[in-house]
């Protein structure tokens, strides 16, 4: 039996892109998929896209929350897929068969998750790649070394949400770093990697807006890392930063 696919979206005032986000998820030819986008109250003209969006595999809710990752786990709660997978109101799938590839790559494997590779791409031209975020195959350990894959790309089973719970919102930058940690080095799930750009994501992010908003996410991921018993958490999140030199470079 084929997996049913629920892509999660959370938005606050994302009418400049939330159109091209939702066209990459109905443009996915993956058969079986639903597209929950959780809007945080909108005052720009989201809700009204949202309303006149002519797909019926797209379901929405528009309410007040506390922040990006509220709006997930409210999302993650609504899902009916068997694999959930989270796509930013910025950012598009890399092309129509990026999901697919994943679902292929869960059923070939029986693996719980997975995983690809990322581009960051210039807000406006999309085509435009500023940085190449090359993820490599998991090793149990990878963690304690500053890798981590990159978030847009991550689909869990949902009976991984239900088993150990969803994002921790005590982590304002960082839940999704921790999530992942928890999953993959703390439990151990089973993943499998898709060794293709699998999202495009526009650069501008909060967690890289300014230097308070890098320093908070230094003491995030060293949390994270305290929290789920990983020893050494200064020199990983040293690393963390370094790999991301690589980047850059292709």
């Amino acid at each position: 039996m084929a997996l049913k696919v629920t892509i999660v979206t959370a938005v606050l005032n994302g009418a400049g892109t939330m159109e091209n986000c939702l066209q990459s998820v109905a443009d996915q030819s993956c058969d079986d998929i639903e597209h929950v986008v959780v809007d945080g109250g909108s005052t720009d003209g989201t809700v009204d896209l949202l309303r006149g969006w002519g797909d019926g595999r797209l379901r929405w809710i528009s309410e007040p929350d506390d922040g990006l990752y509220e709006a997930l786990n409210k999302g993650i709660s609504l899902a009916r897929g068997d694999v959930l997978g989270v796509l930013g109101s910025d950012d598009l799938y890399a092309d129509d068969h990026a999901v697919g590839r994943t679902v292929a790559a869960l059923e070939r494997t029986g693996a719980d998750s997975c995983y690809g590779d990322l581009v960051y791409v210039d807000p406006v031209n999309v085509g435009q790649v500023k940085r190449y975020w090359r993820a490599s195959p998991y090793r149990q350990g990878n963690f304690r070394r500053g890798w981590m894959p990159p978030h847009p790309t991550f689909f869990a089973r949902r009976k991984l949400y239900e088993r150990y719970g969803g994002f921790d919102t005590r982590f304002r930058i960082s839940a999704d770093y921790e999530l992942m940690l928890r999953l993959l080095e703390r439990h151990q799930v089973s993943v499998c990697y898709v060794p293709r750009v699998q999202v495009k994501m526009r650069t501008g992010g909060v967690s890289n807006r300014d230097l308070r908003s890098l320093w908070n996410r230094t003491v995030e991921d060293y949390r994270a890392c305290l929290e789920n018993g990983i020893a050494g958490g200064p020199h990983i999140v040293l690393l963390k930063k370094l790999r991301k030199i690589g980047q850059y470079l292709g």
